[in-house]
């Protein structure tokens, strides 16, 4: 058995939300009018980055191409924007997060998505996103320390669910820039990431916490730098045990 999760952070975007799929059309189709296509190998370096750095990622294997970063992020969030209010949840998400709300373990979402785009991807879906009770924190938020307000490095960074923990959760966790204490790693042990993204699980781990990985088949051929490991492999958010992790076990029915 793992030892027991105290509280709960979960990536959204391909592990909540089939927003990867949206990410993966639009690319593909601003990029067909160059003659070009987005294969696996570069979309595996383009998840979990915030999104100019993963612009940056992309439009660097077509040197060729015309196509600049700006105009790229222009085009690409016209299309998507369309998109994002019909965008679905991902299989096992609702039941477990309400799940979760109901037997008040403490949960937030941790994600690389821009404020603005966190909003257009979930004004529909409050049922389940409304059981964070404002617990979200995105790649554009600035955080505070004292008097100090910083801006969090993007995964695999652990920045994000440290401060998740951090700031959202109460969690005595420490700074993610500074040496910490026995007390705040034992904290961080204490938590559960849910990731589908490589940087993501990366990050997870480099938090101190445990991670269950949820990746799209794809990406476990791809090879990547790293010696980070997940806790546990899944399918799909289907697949996840609560009791396992010490969490309360689903109901029978």
């Amino acid at each position: 058995m793992a030892p027991a999760a105290e509280y709960v952070i979960f990536d959204m975007d391909g592990l909540m939300i089939d927003s990867e799929r949206v990410y993966t059309d639009v690319t593909n189709e601003i990029l067909s009018d160059y003659g070009k296509e987005m294969t696996w190998d570069i979309k595996a370096g383009c998840m979990g980055k915030p999104e100019r750095q993963a612009a940056e990622h992309l439009l660097s294997f077509f040197p060729g191409i015309t196509l600049t970063i700006e105009d790229y992020l222009r085009r690409r969030d016209e299309l998507q924007d369309l998109r994002w209010p019909k965008v679905q949840l991902l299989p096992g998400v609702q039941k477990l997060v309400k799940h979760l709300h109901a037997h008040s373990i403490p949960i937030a979402v941790a994600t690389g998505s821009r404020r603005r785009n966190f909003t257009l991807k979930t004004q529909h879906l409050g049922d389940v996103f409304d059981c964070f009770e404002g617990r979200i924190l995105c790649a554009d938020d600035h955080v505070s320390d004292g008097d100090i307000t910083q801006k969090m490095k993007g995964k695999p960074a652990p920045d994000v669910f440290i401060w998740a923990a951090r700031t959202l959760l109460g969690r005595n966790v420490g700074d993610p820039n500074a040496d910490c204490a026995q007390q705040e790693l034992d904290e961080r042990s204490k938590g559960l990431v849910f990731e589908d993204a490589l940087p993501g699980m990366q990050a997870g781990k480099r938090a101190g916490m445990a991670v269950v990985w949820v990746p799209d088949a794809n990406l476990l051929n791809v090879d990547h730098e790293g010696v980070e490991k997940a806790d546990i492999v899944l399918k799909s958010l289907e697949d996840f045990v609560p009791e396992h992790w010490g969490l309360p076990p689903y109901s029978a029915d």
